[in-house]
């Protein structure tokens, strides 16, 4: 079994879980997560937005200070058997590429066990 860990935008959540439902992946986990990759952003562009609404609150402003430069987005984490990581993760990039930074990131890893508190049925039964 693996463990996938999908960083995404907050606006492709919905879109997301929609297309793993569709593929027959009901049962995942949601997270609200802060975060930065690699490339710089362009904090200016949200100064300017946010003065232009005249909505520039106390937490935006902390969030763009030179302390807090992180970014926020959603982690969902889904457990599937190995024969269907391809097909979530395909799912998953389908939705989510817009070929832009910040697109998200995704992660494998192997589980080694899994136990279902309610009946005790383990490993892919109990996923």
């Amino acid at each position: 079994m693996k463990e996938i860990l999908a960083i995404i935008r907050i606006d492709k959540v919905n879109e997301t879980k929609e297309a793993l439902l569709k593929e027959g992946f009901p049962s995942i986990t949601c997270r609200k997560v802060m975060g930065r990759g690699r490339k710089k952003v362009l904090y200016e562009l949200f100064q300017n937005i946010n003065e232009s609404l005249n909505v520039m609150t106390a937490e935006v402003a902390e969030e763009l200070s030179e302390v807090h430069r992180l970014m926020p987005k959603r982690l969902i984490i889904i457990v599937v058997k190995d024969e269907d990581v391809q097909k979530v993760v395909k799912t998953i990039i389908s939705v989510n590429q817009n070929g832009r930074p910040g697109n998200g990131k995704i992660f494998v890893s192997t589980v080694d066990e899994v136990v279902r508190v309610r009946t005790g049925e383990t490993d892919e039964s109990a996923v």
